[in-house]
């Protein structure tokens, strides 16, 4: 079950049970926080227009004592066979109130203070409070005797809040004290958070070392379902409040997928609900119109975007509820129409993986007299053409001169995105396909990994010296197919270690390179786009500088969810391993799909990296003019 938030005026609180657990520590505020809290209150007496001065969370869980159930139980049996079917709600619900027990899990403090505030102000009604270890505190708390102050630390600080509230209004008159009390009674409303199904000690425990499990969204939510907030009668408050809340269930649950989320964001967020940032952006971009002088105040800390709208709540004189949530909506909307149409999905979310803020682009979206055409060919194309900016020279050499590889990953990047874009392009111009959506590049699995741009074939020459990727060399050659007598020769190699190996090996490498290739890639063509692609860190560290059939090897097997090895015979054997994405062109080098006419898949050779090459241009066309 979901835990349930509203917002309770002082009043709402009369005739209800508060229970003080074992765990939690006596009241402790001090002069200063007492006094806090009379002059907040005060304040906004004086400046009081439509709407209430919010005190923060009062967190709570119901419960029915032991020495109760029977009682209820019979008063249960009792409406069950006298009440008309009418009635039996409204006394069923008035049964479990009286009946129900709230242990106070946070805001006891508070809780305690208006108790005080409350007694001084000589009002008759009140809530009670209870203490499972400290039980002769709740006859102190109803009679303080100033005398015994010094009996433990309860009554001390006890007695001191009521001398400081005694203190305070002192100077007040009666008038003034009737409008306070008034004041206190309607217009203070508790932030009212009932946790359900949760273990009270491990809320507690959350709370008090900083792990605030209130998020901004929760207690916005506790705004809009106010019951205040509707008119009408019980039924169809309930009907209003509940559409909104089952609404608000429907986009978290869509922002709690990954895929979606992860689409929109980097995968470090950390509160528990996601509907927040709806709100924050409302907040950042002032959707809700409030003036400068009205936003002066808000704060920098995490629950700024709670106080614009608190601040939005208390200043409407004719709230409207709908027209408020209505704006909540319509972001969500515009993100699942972005989600949902594959190139607003790839441009848009490419754009945010490159650090455009989501709020910026809902600026251009919302343009008048937009349409998706325009929005794409006019802004999203602008700003992708901006992003790669520094590596739309093909031929421009990397790692030399004060220009980091890092600068082509954007390029790199909008490759993949682009390749997946026209394939389903390919696909939906078939008849066959026509309303399918192929493939989408995954931003939830790239988002996961630390990307890197990483050489094809190794920048650093690998001199191929010692035993291990001697081995390896000659076995991928294997792999690949030789002629019978070079084979032969390789297997001779391999089973017959002399003393002279070094020379045997070279020996042996150039006969089947010159065979083989004569077009390999030279020092001075490695540091160019067409010999760089995107590996996850992992990947890259596995095989560090490998020749170019041992990068292939690990690669396809990661793609696949399997570790592919060379045993000891020089056979591939292929065992379950765990995998990773692998971004579909990083894939196509290494499957040589590039170049349909190789017949060489040990290296990586001048052929491969113009087809490479040659595809990129022809896939970005649009974006390198």
């Amino acid at each position: 079950m979901n835990n349930k938030i509203e917002l309770k005026s002082i009043n709402e609180l009369f005739g209800m049970n508060f229970y003080i657990p074992a765990y939690q520590r006596g009241y402790r505020w001090n002069f200063q926080q007492v006094k806090d809290l009379l002059e907040d209150i005060q304040e906004f007496i004086v400046k009081k227009k439509e709407g209430f001065y919010c005190i923060q969370p009062l967190v709570v869980k119901r419960s029915i004592p032991d020495g109760k159930i029977n009682d209820f139980k019979t008063g249960l049996y009792k409406i069950c066979n006298t009440v008309s079917e009418k009635l039996l709600v409204d006394e069923t619900e008035k049964l479990i109130f009286e009946n129900t027990q709230w242990e106070v899990i946070d805001g006891q403090q508070r809780l305690t203070t208006i108790y005080i505030l409350l007694q001084i102000l000589d009002d008759k009604n009140k809530y009670a409070i209870e203490y499972q270890t400290r039980q002769d505190s709740k006859s102190f708390l109803d009679n303080i005797d100033k005398t015994k102050k010094e009996e433990n630390i309860d009554y001390f600080h006890i007695a001191e809040a009521k001398n400081t509230i005694e203190d305070w209004f002192k100077e007040k008159g009666e008038q003034d004290k009737l409008e306070f009390l008034e004041t206190l009674l309607k217009d203070v409303q508790f932030i009212w958070y009932e946790s359900v199904d949760e273990d009270p000690i491990k809320v507690f425990t959350r709370l008090n070392i900083g792990k605030i499990s209130l998020t901004n969204a929760e207690l916005i939510k506790a705004l809009f379902l106010n019951k205040s907030n509707f008119g009408g009668s019980y039924q169809r408050v309930r009907l209003q409040q509940n559409e909104i809340a089952i609404e608000w269930d429907q986009i978290e649950y869509t922002l709690q997928s990954d895929e979606f989320w992860l689409f929109l964001h980097k995968p470090n967020y950390d509160k528990p609900t996601r509907i927040d940032f709806i709100f924050d952006i409302i907040c950042e971009k002032n959707i809700l119109k409030l003036t400068d002088e009205q936003r002066k105040n808000l704060g920098s800390d995490d629950y700024r975007t709670f106080r614009y709208f608190y601040k939005w709540f208390k200043l409407q004189e004719n709230l409207n509820i709908a027209e408020c949530w209505k704006e909540v909506k319509t972001i969500y909307q515009t993100l699942q129409e972005w989600y949902n149409d594959i190139k607003l999905y790839h441009y848009i979310g490419y754009l945010i993986e490159q650090g455009t803020a989501i709020s910026s682009i809902l600026d251009k979206w919302n343009e008048p007299n937009n349409t998706i055409e325009k929005f794409i060919s006019e802004y999203l194309f602008n700003e992708i053409k901006n992003k790669i900016a520094y590596s739309i020279d093909l031929d421009k050499q990397y790692d030399v001169n004060g220009c980091p590889k890092t600068q082509c990953r954007p390029l790199l990047l909008l490759h993949n995105i682009q390749t997946v874009i026209k394939q389903n392009q390919t696909l939906v111009e078939t008849e066959k396909y026509k309303l399918a959506v192929f493939y989408k590049f995954p931003f939830h699995l790239f988002k996961k990994e630390v990307w890197n741009v990483e050489h094809i074939d190794s920048n650093t020459e690998n001199g191929l010296e010692n035993d291990k990727v001697q081995k390896e060399w000659l076995s991928s050659c294997l792999i690949a197919g030789v002629s019978k007598e070079i084979e032969s020769k390789i297997r001779n190699f391999l089973n017959n270690k002399t003393d002279d190996n070094q020379n045997n090996f070279e020996e042996l490498r150039l006969a089947i390179v010159s065979t083989e290739n004569k077009n390999k890639l030279e020092n001075s063509d490695k540091n160019k786009l067409w010999n760089f692609t995107l590996l996850d860190e992992s990947t890259n560290k596995s095989y560090g500088n490998a020749i170019f059939s041992a990068k292939r090897r690990v690669i396809l097997g990661k793609d696949q969810g399997e570790k592919i090895i060379v045993d000891n015979d020089y056979e591939i054997k292929i065992s379950k391993s765990g995998s990773a994405f692998i971004p579909p062109c990083t894939k196509n080098v290494f499957l040589k799909y590039y170049n349909p006419l190789t017949n060489n898949l040990r290296e990586w050779d001048k052929t491969d990296a113009e087809a490479y090459e040659k595809n990129i241009k022809d896939t970005l066309q649009i974006f390198l003019n």
